[in-house]
């Protein structure tokens, strides 16, 4: 998809577009009639003004969706209704996938083969949640006789999801298709700097059939809206994907009225390649862990260890690759990385370089911002490899959520296995190795929800992602999901011919 005259004449109406927020299924602007601008970062113009919701538009928002989940009629849909519903979302995603990708590219910056990546895995995750929920049942359970129970799946109630910017598209459908698949009500609140599509979504939801309260979309900010969701009586459960200190916060203020919690928090992942690896598919398997999405993702593989004896020979490929990854036009389908999504966030990632630079490490290429042409008013970092590290610095330590990999070397596999297990996070996790069972006794040691052997992929609809330690706890793109969202009732029967008497009176 190249950036063609029509999409350049787009993005000049989409700079007068302005975007309300959705509550019970009607367009509405903030009742302080505020609003925010939102921008393209590869440009750093602004494309849209949205709504800015109050307080008092979130507890609209809440009560309409408590209206559609204690009186509406989504949840006592039959399964078979419900998942009609979620193919029909996802087959009008499908129609207006160009659409939905250049909106996603526009207000995130990211390069136009990571949207198409996401955009269709967020139409796959519709696909599944309506086929899995069709199977998704209650048990029968062994009792003494005269005794008979079953479990029954119910529901949980009103959701608060708050989503990231860095997928905003992707988390979203993360988020609200095993929600509604389950028979909630939802109210999102997506990230201030890429509202967009998730408000598409919305939309998109109701023209699909559903019901009027049960999607609901407020941006605005965290510490307002996303605390008032947090802490609202009426909410029944939270799911956050986002940084960790903020998810501790909510686990704090969520703990107050016992919601539910899902937490899905930051990493600093691992990337280990061994010395019987397939050199060529882990050079460009790390290369992918690391620089894809601009390195903006909670499960990017940014600390790399590399056995001593393949140590020059790998890095020699690795640094060469990545001296020849493309920033710039995010629509060019040749342009490996986007923008990074703000100024703020590019100072984080280049003062995380420099404070590596002080503790003594080499910057082996990049290691500074950079100004694609054309594109020289947008926010960009070159992809950085980092060496000389020690495991006390900062840059190894913390989540840097950018193109960013310190790289060390390791001797023996349960040297490897201990350094790679000394962080706070226990996100994702990569091995290379061409021993079978070297990759299946490493990654039942790894203190990390995803292992990726060979593989730079960490995610599939139908595989659980989620973490271990300060990157969270619940699972989510699953089955087991649709639990996170439902109850178990227990429903005890007794069927004898004589009435029981335990009182014996």
């Amino acid at each position: 998809m190249e950036l063609t005259k029509e999409a350049i004449e787009q993005v000049g109406e989409m700079k007068r577009d302005h975007y309300g927020m959705i509550i019970n299924g009607e367009r509405v602007d903030s009742s302080s009639k505020e609003t925010f601008e939102t921008y393209n970062p590869a440009t750093g113009e602004v494309i849209a003004t949205v709504a800015k919701a109050s307080e008092e538009d979130a507890e609209k928002a809440v009560q309409a969706a408590r209206e559609a989940f204690d009186n509406g009629k989504w949840r006592k849909y039959p399964v078979g209704k419900r998942s009609r519903v979620l193919n029909n979302i996802a087959s009008i995603m499908r129609s207006r996938f160009k659409e939905l990708v250049e909106m996603e590219v526009l207000n995130s910056g990211k390069s136009v083969g990571a949207a198409q990546v996401q955009i269709n895995q967020s139409i796959e995750d519709f696909e599944f949640y309506a086929g899995a929920i069709v199977g998704h049942r209650g048990e029968v359970n062994n009792m003494p006789y005269g005794f008979f129970n079953y479990t029954h799946k119910e529901p949980v109630g009103v959701c608060a999801q708050i989503i990231p910017w860095n997928y905003p598209m992707m988390m979203a459908a993360w988020k609200i298709a095993p929600a509604i698949a389950a028979g909630c009500s939802v109210v999102i609140k997506p990230a201030s700097l890429t509202p967009i599509t998730a408000l598409l979504l919305n939309e998109i939801c109701h023209e699909a059939g559903v019901p009027e309260g049960v999607v609901n979309t407020v941006p605005g900010s965290g510490s307002v809206v996303g605390d008032y969701l947090v802490q609202h009586e009426d909410v029944n459960k939270v799911a956050f994907t986002g940084s960790t200190p903020t998810g501790k916060d909510i686990m704090e203020k969520a703990s107050q009225t016992l919601k539910r919690v899902t937490l899905e928090l930051g990493g600093k992942s691992p990337n280990i390649v061994f010395e019987d690896a397939d050199l060529e598919a882990a050079v460009a398997g790390s290369l992918f862990g690391i620089f894809f999405n601009t390195g903006q993702s909670c499960e990017a593989r940014s600390r790399m260890f590399v056995h001593e004896s393949i140590y020059d020979e790998f890095m020699e490929q690795f640094i060469e690759k990545t001296e020849k990854l493309q920033s710039g036009d995010p629509f060019n389908k040749g342009t490996h990385l986007g923008s990074i999504i703000n100024q703020e966030q590019l100072d984080v990632i280049d003062g995380y370089v420099q404070s590596a630079v002080k503790d003594g490490a080499t910057i082996a290429t990049g290691g500074k911002q950079i100004y694609p042409e054309g594109f020289e008013k947008g926010y960009w970092y070159a992809p950085t490899v980092i060496t000389d590290v020690t495991p006390d610095m900062e840059a190894v330590q913390e989540e840097i959520f950018g193109p960013v990999v310190v790289v060390e070397k390791f001797t023996d596999e349960k040297d490897v296995i201990k350094r790679a297990n000394d962080t706070k996070y226990g996100l994702g996790s990569a091995i290379w190795t061409t021993n079978q069972g070297r990759a299946t006794r490493v990654a039942h040691q790894i203190q990390a929800g995803i292992v990726m052997v060979n593989s730079p992929f960490s995610a599939f609809p139908g595989t659980p992602f989620g973490g271990y330690k300060q990157s969270g706890f619940g699972r989510e793109l699953t089955v087991e999901t649709l639990d996170l969202y439902m109850e178990d009732k227990s429903v005890l029967s007794y069927y004898g011919s004589k009435p029981l008497n335990p009182f014996n009176v």
